[in-house]
């Protein structure tokens, strides 16, 4: 089926690595198994290099030292959770903070301002009205953004290989400006800068603060700052222009989609076919796509969209029989857990029924990527992969150029090393 990323902010290293350095060291691991500091002064950071990335680690850490395991990142303390069952002990009853926000600002020379549990409440209700706000008043202009990349598609002959992450990209970034910030991105040259500097900026917080090297390259860093400079000059003049009205900025990137499994598209189309017909997509009738949003869920799952969350514990916890000191960062190995087989039974299958059972959607919610705790972020992309969905699977077959290896590689989400191939052919 079609398997794809989408841009929701979250951890990597060196957002770990920021908030242990904002925050006081923990030398006390408590009993907690895992491995000793490979270096006194890095910790295991070696060993995670080594393996490749932070879920490569935490995946063979997990694997050799059960649910509830611990590392150092330099001199600090970190301890990781690979079950649901230990996350479900830890989300509720331990007193933690979310240091995203803290981190994320501190990297990009911002202050957090320390706002209080109300205050986040009234910012996450903000966050979700202006999603609700975005996708009812510019429904119509996804729908015209998702017929035009149709209509490219339309006129390739069908021997003519696409590539993929590249169309999406350039969907993703055009359909998010100028749904999220106006007729500014209409241009495609400011979506084309806009998305040259965003791209730079998030590059180098997925490495250049994890391993020190940006500060070590002044071409680097200058190329970083004049991205960063060019991206607030942008939103800053945006939001002159709207003389106050709410101002949110959600960037989505659809980043991976190759087809896997004919069955699925097969049963995808006859959903829309049969909720549609012939009749114009609109927001009422989205909303009866069951299938295509459980063939969403199963492609957040198994390519391990989000490999790493994280809490701060404010004050001593407990998992288990282990204590978690306060102000241990705590993360929450989610590549782990969305494919841990007691949960997710032959976890490595593609099955979108998996999420027609509403204990396993319950599971789902309970790790942010649907339900109550669902971020507004993800909510609105969503919707805008259902749509581009409805008009391209409406029209189009989609197949993967056959002969492909395409390996993953894990920074601020997951995404495919090189190019995904497509072929395209039209249903009629």
């Amino acid at each position: 089926m079609l398997d794809f990323a989408i841009f929701a902010v979250t951890f990597l290293l060196a957002l770990v690595a920021a908030v242990l350095y904002l925050y006081p060291a923990s030398r006390q691991a408590a009993g907690i198994p895992g491995v000793t500091p490979t270096e006194e002064k890095d910790g295991n950071l070696p060993d995670i290099v080594n393996s490749g990335s932070l879920h490569e680690f935490l995946v063979n850490l997990h694997e050799r030292y059960g649910p509830v395991v611990s590392f150092w990142f330099g001199r600090r303390l970190v301890v990781s959770l690979g079950t649901v069952d230990v996350l479900k002990q830890h989300i509720n009853p331990n007193k933690t903070s979310d240091p995203f926000e803290t981190m994320l600002k501190s990297l990009l020379r911002y202050q957090s301002g320390g706002a209080n549990v109300n205050e986040n409440h009234t910012r996450k209700k903000l966050y979700e009205n202006g999603v609700t706000d975005s996708l009812q008043s510019n429904f119509a202009l996804l729908l015209k953004l998702s017929e035009e990349l149709l209509d490219k598609w339309l006129s390739y002959p069908e021997s003519q290989h696409v590539p993929l992450c590249q169309h999406m990209l350039g969907f993703a970034m055009k359909s998010v400006t100028q749904m999220v910030m106006g007729s500014t991105f209409e241009d495609d040259q400011e979506v084309i800068h806009f998305q040259k500097n965003h791209g730079t900026v998030w590059s180098e917080i997925g490495k250049g603060f994890l391993d020190g090297s940006l500060d070590k390259s002044t071409t680097r860093k200058k190329q970083y700052e004049d991205a960063l400079m060019q991206l607030e000059s942008i939103l800053k003049k945006i939001i002159k222009e709207r003389k106050g009205g709410n101002f949110l900025c959600f960037v989505f990137t659809l980043i991976q989609m190759h087809s896997q499994n004919s069955m699925v598209q097969k049963k995808l189309y006859e959903e829309i076919d049969q909720v549609f017909g012939k009749d114009p997509i609109t927001p009422e009738k989205i909303e009866q796509l069951r299938y295509c949003r459980q063939v969403l869920c199963e492609t957040v799952r198994t390519a391990k969209l989000t490999p790493v969350s994280a809490r701060l514990q404010d004050i001593e916890g407990k998992i288990d029989k282990f204590i978690i000191p306060r102000e241990t960062l705590v993360l929450y190995a989610l590549g782990v857990v969305l494919q841990d087989p007691n949960t997710w039974p032959s976890p490595h299958k593609f099955d979108p029924d998996r999420f027609d059972d509403e204990l396993t959607m319950k599971t789902f919610s309970l790790l942010g990527f649907s339900g109550t705790q669902e971020c507004p972020e993800l909510r609105f992309a969503y919707m805008v992969t259902t749509v581009l969905l409805s008009v391209l699977v409406r029209r189009l077959h989609l197949l993967s150029v056959e002969g492909q290896l395409i390996e993953t590689k894990y920074e601020l989400v997951t995404s495919s090393k090189e190019e995904a191939w497509i072929t395209v052919s039209k249903r009629y």
